[in-house]
């Protein structure tokens, strides 16, 4: 399935695409006890398939506003430095755990709408990534466990303001600017994906690709990933996990290359989709 939120009609709802340019609502009171996407994929998988089975209300995508696929996560958890490429051209050594920090649920916004600029900073970087939904919670995953815990995948661009990310040895004001960052267009469930590893990330500057790696090329796997993080916080369904990023961001660019406004972004992974964003003046 693909499964997404978004705004019809001045209102917050989600559903599920099918596939010929429409939404079946699941949204607005229709699936009981289920307000929101994240409540939705808690629930179990017999209720799921009758909700989704018996929708009626199609929307036609063109009048809709997406949102992040999770709107509103408990947590959004990233992964630094996860592929040889990019952590090479930072200049950072390869650690024996990964790096995780935490974003904002504010930091982020959907497909095909503005990732903005900032008065503060011109230095808006891009981070195209694959994204992990957690579909059932857990804590101490193990490694080979942690696969049963995701719900599906989806796409992410971490932006990133890079003076921000540098001010001192914490990078979080750096990830966490309003709209600065993206999720989306939906969320694929992992019944979808016949082999993760052998996806292919791509990222593109106003269509020049900027970034191409496979998921296979991280250093740190989602299983371990998963593993690591419920170490030490309890997974909640709905939480995102943000992988990581290939090497040919902008900033190790000579010269260093930012998004200016009117620009475009776009994050492709394979079987997952397109997230594509504009580039806005500063909020």
């Amino acid at each position: 399935m693909k499964l997404l939120s978004f705004v019809y009609q001045g209102r917050q709802t989600y559903g599920v695409r099918n596939d010929h340019h429409w939404v079946a609502e699941l949204g607005n009171g229709k699936v009981p006890n289920a307000p929101d996407l994240k409540t939705f994929i808690s629930l179990g998988d017999a209720e799921r398939a009758t909700a989704v089975s018996t929708a009626q209300f199609l929307i036609p995508l063109s009048s809709i506003a997406f949102l992040p696929v999770i709107p509103n996560p408990e947590k959004i958890l990233c992964a630094g430095s996860n592929y040889d490429g990019h952590r090479l051209e930072a200049g950072r050594p390869r650690s024996r755990y990964p790096g995780i920090f935490i974003r904002l649920a504010s930091s982020q916004t959907g497909h095909d709408t503005p990732m903005h600029l900032s008065l503060a900073s011109t230095d808006l970087d891009y981070e195209g990534e694959l994204a992990v939904i957690i579909g059932k919670a857990g804590r101490y995953i193990k490694e080979e466990d942690a696969l049963d815990h995701v719900e599906g995948y989806s796409c992410y661009n971490d932006g990133s303001f890079r003076d921000w990310q540098v001010h001192t040895h914490q990078i979080t004001p750096g990830k966490n600017f309003p709209g600065s960052g993206a999720l989306g267009p939906y969320l694929v469930t992992s019944d979808e994906i016949q082999e993760l590893s052998a996806l292919r990330l791509q990222t593109r500057l106003n269509g020049i690709v900027m970034q191409s790696a496979t998921i296979a090329e991280m250093i740190f796997s989602v299983q371990q990933i998963i593993a690591y993080i419920s170490g030490f916080t309890t997974l909640t369904v709905g939480d995102v996990i943000a992988t990581g990023t290939p090497g040919g961001v902008g900033f190790t660019r000579h010269p260093p290359l930012f998004m200016k406004e009117g620009d475009v972004i776009e994050v492709e992974i394979d079987s997952i989709g397109i997230l594509r964003n504009s580039i806005a003046g500063p909020v």
